[in-house]
């Protein structure tokens, strides 16, 4: 039977039939807005509440604005973080070559040493921004996924999506370099914004499909797995 892992949403968990197998490296996808930091920090909560050993890598915002994003959330980061449960790592874009080196050399290391079991990548599309070529960007994808997969932890990179095509990673590689795909989408008329979410894919486990709506609130991200998309 596969081990799961529970996202800490609980709409998300019953509509993945208790969570992402453990091991896998799994995307969330949308545009600016939709809660892809936000998911990616209950996904950290949600470990530390059971006790796991968590990396947080950002490409955005450093360690301070994080923990400020986090406690907006009712997650109070710093006991975890003085502790040592939890580690923030802020990589410099601007940097390149300096970025790509630990996230080949020094992090495999590190995650190893730690004993991480979860880990949030945001964001891998600005990542895939420090490549010159299409071909250096599938390769040093690749190389991450690899990467993060050998360590054995259960690993989420967040994903931005092209203008034209919500459904399509703005690089058009990660989701099929990785284990899972979940979608968050909103659309709007002129009255309303709806917000929604579908498990794109999820292998060797059997999930839904549905597209279901979800709201982010002042305690994270709720899926509403009763409600329907119109």
């Amino acid at each position: 039977m596969t081990e799961k892992v529970t996202t800490g949403i609980v709409g998300l968990d019953t509509m993945l039939n208790g969570g992402v197998p453990k091991g896998h490296v799994f995307t969330v996808m949308g545009s600016f807005g939709t809660g892809k930091t936000t998911f990616g920090l209950q996904y950290l909560w949600e470990g530390l509440q059971r006790g796991e050993k968590c990396v947080y890598i950002s490409l955005e915002e450093d360690k301070d604005a994080i923990v400020t994003t986090a406690n907006s959330y009712g997650w109070d980061l710093t006991p975890y973080l003085d502790s040592g449960e939890v580690v923030i790592e802020k990589l410099e874009p601007a940097d390149a070559d300096a970025t790509i080196h630990k996230l080949k050399s020094e992090l495999p290391h590190f995650i190893n040493d730690f004993g991480a079991q979860r880990i949030a990548i945001d964001s891998v599309s600005l990542l895939n921004m420090l490549s010159d070529t299409p071909q250096q960007k599938r390769e040093r994808l690749f190389g991450l996924c690899k990467m993060v997969k050998d360590t054995g932890a259960t690993t989420l990179l967040t994903a931005e999506v092209k203008d034209d095509n919500p459904r399509s990673s703005r690089d058009g590689l990660v989701e099929y370099t990785v284990d899972g795909v979940i979608l968050l989408r909103y659309d709007h008329d002129k009255q309303d914004v709806q917000m929604s979410i579908q498990v794109i894919k999820m292998r060797r486990i059997e999930h839904s499909r549905s597209i279901k709506p979800y709201e982010i609130t002042d305690k994270g991200i709720n899926v509403h797995t009763e409600g329907e998309v119109f």
